[in-house]
């Protein structure tokens, strides 16, 4: 890689887009998972023909989309169905995000990966990861208010992800996202400026 990349990663609603928006309005460059995972199942694409075959027709909208609410469901209620889902899709997306990483030519990128805890085997090529916490009963209440869904799914989410004490383990810099908009700003240009170090003393 000729550029330092830094894996940012946290929970479900812990708040990663607000961390990365700072990042980007800071001129660094961010490559987003979630982005990739849409790209690598869109109309036409590989991916979405890999679900088809794997879930059938049902797993598509009446425009011929991935019905992403209808699989969120089927996947979290079913153990075996998820597995199959993210095979199709976490090859993919690790791709993509391999690619962008390579592409870089600013001085270090975010990967924003919010599975990375679950996946680090396939990202030893990472150099840092960047923690963005929140306390899990505040991860809730966001999850509720912005998908819309009851606490008891919203609970069982949180479940399949790797635990708040798993990512501490593996993270080398964290950002506590609990709510204080100016503690937030001042630790992003802390770690812009530690980054912006680090990718020049290599």
């Amino acid at each position: 890689m000729s550029s330092y990349i830094v894996a940012l990663t946290g929970g479900i609603a812990a708040g990663k887009s607000v961390v990365t928006q700072r990042f980007i309005a800071l001129g660094v460059p961010v490559h987003d998972a979630d982005v990739a995972a849409r790209e690598v199942v869109a109309p036409g694409s590989e991916g979405l023909a890999a679900v088809v075959a794997a879930f059938g027709d049902t797993a598509l909208d009446a425009e011929g989309r991935l019905n992403r609410p209808a699989m969120r469901r089927r996947v979290f209620a079913d153990p075996a169905a998820r597995e199959t889902l993210e095979a199709i899709i976490h090859p993919r997306v690790r791709q993509w995000l391999h690619g962008r990483a390579l592409a870089n030519t600013s001085p270090y990128c975010l990967l924003a990966i919010p599975l990375l805890a679950e996946n680090l085997d396939h990202y030893r090529w990472i150099d840092r990861v960047l923690l963005v916490d929140a306390p899990v009963e505040l991860q809730l209440a966001r999850l509720v208010a912005r998908d819309g869904i009851d606490e008891a799914l919203a609970r069982r989410m949180l479940a399949q992800q790797a635990s708040r004490e798993q990512r501490l383990v593996l993270a080398h810099d964290v950002i506590d996202n609990s709510g204080d908009e100016n503690a937030l700003d001042a630790a992003v240009a802390a770690l812009h400026r530690r980054y912006l170090a680090l990718a020049a003393a290599r």
